[in-house]
């Protein structure tokens, strides 16, 4: 028996949702398969590859939904969880009973593990600090804009690992997750001598952001494509401007041109915009309090210009 999990790719919800899926398959599911693991990234073009489905079982966790008739297993929880309404439809007349949907959980790990629980009588004890992390970060439940940059625990340490090192380790961390903390693997020296590379560059984005955001009528805005940074922590405006209520950048990610939008999760109002609604109305998608959107590799002035719009949208808010 072979089993393809896909996940969200160098993200630490991700990951943590596809070693939790797989410590299901070994120890309930199908005991004895053969686990393949493959990232997913959203791209301006979203289709997925057919080939990709490889296994007797293919799962997909904290990505898009897709109607193949080769996924078995699906989980998501971010509002824009579904390319069509083609697609939402095909998800509502499922009957297999292995498909699940619901963008009210912070975290898709936190989300799998309830259901696995509570459907299917799987005991989560053995990932009970997995599933805790991954739903403080990826719910951003943070004390403070300070403690988000800092990265004082393990999980915030290997966070930065998977979404920032050079080369791409979270395929090979993935099932490290099923079987050691989280403070043993980032103590390993390749991710600790990571993490400190890492963390310095981290500083130097700070500095480099300082330089370049504007706020303005409570929105954060800077472009980063000229600078040759991929990404940033996402608080870095909220810890420099404590006022705001929320950010649009724009990034230069590679395989995209990328416009993020986020809310302060410490602003001193609760913010009037969905922006996973904002962000769809461009293409792109997200949560309610953050949201992305990618364009082809090259499209920095359609990002600017989407950026721009709504720079004026939240303004005006």
């Amino acid at each position: 028996m072979r089993v393809r999990i896909l996940y969200h790719d160098r993200c630490f919800d991700g990951a943590c949702s596809a070693a939790l899926f797989a410590s299901f398959v070994k120890r309930s599911l199908s005991p004895g398969a053969e686990i393949g693991f493959t990232g997913l990234f959203h791209r301006a073009d979203q289709l997925f590859d057919e080939d990709g489905f490889d296994g007797d079982i293919n799962v997909i966790v904290d990505f898009k939904y897709s109607a193949s008739d080769r996924v078995s297993w699906w989980f998501d929880h971010h509002q824009s969880a579904f390319l069509s309404n083609r697609d939402a439809q095909h998800f509502r007349a499922d009957t297999s009973g292995t498909k699940f949907y619901d963008p009210g959980y912070r975290s898709c790990t936190k989300f799998i593990a309830d259901t696995l629980s509570g459907d299917f009588g799987f005991d989560c004890g053995h990932l009970s600090d997995l599933i805790h992390w991954a739903d403080i970060l990826d719910g951003a439940q943070y004390e403070s804009a300070h403690s988000a940059i800092s990265m004082e625990h393990p999980a915030m340490q290997l966070n930065l690992i998977l979404e920032s090192a050079k080369r791409n380790v979270t395929s090979e961390v993935i099932p490290l997750l099923e079987s050691e903390s989280i403070g043993t693997i980032v103590a390993r020296p390749e991710y600790e001598r990571a993490f400190r590379s890492l963390y310095e560059r981290h500083r130097r984005t700070i500095a480099v952001i300082r330089d370049l955001a504007v706020c303005r009528r409570g929105v954060v805005y800077f472009d980063l494509v000229e600078t040759g940074l991929r990404g940033y922590n996402k608080f870095v405006p909220y810890y420099l401007y404590p006022e705001s209520l929320y950010t649009v950048s724009v990034l230069d990610g590679g395989f995209r041109a990328k416009v993020s939008v986020g809310s302060n999760p410490w602003a001193p109002e609760t913010p009037s915009h969905n922006l996973a609604d904002l962000c769809e109305s461009y293409g792109g998608g997200g949560h309610p309090r953050v949201g992305a959107i990618s364009y082809g590799p090259r499209e920095f002035d359609k990002a600017r210009s989407a950026a721009a719009e709504i720079v004026r949208i939240l303004s005006e808010a």
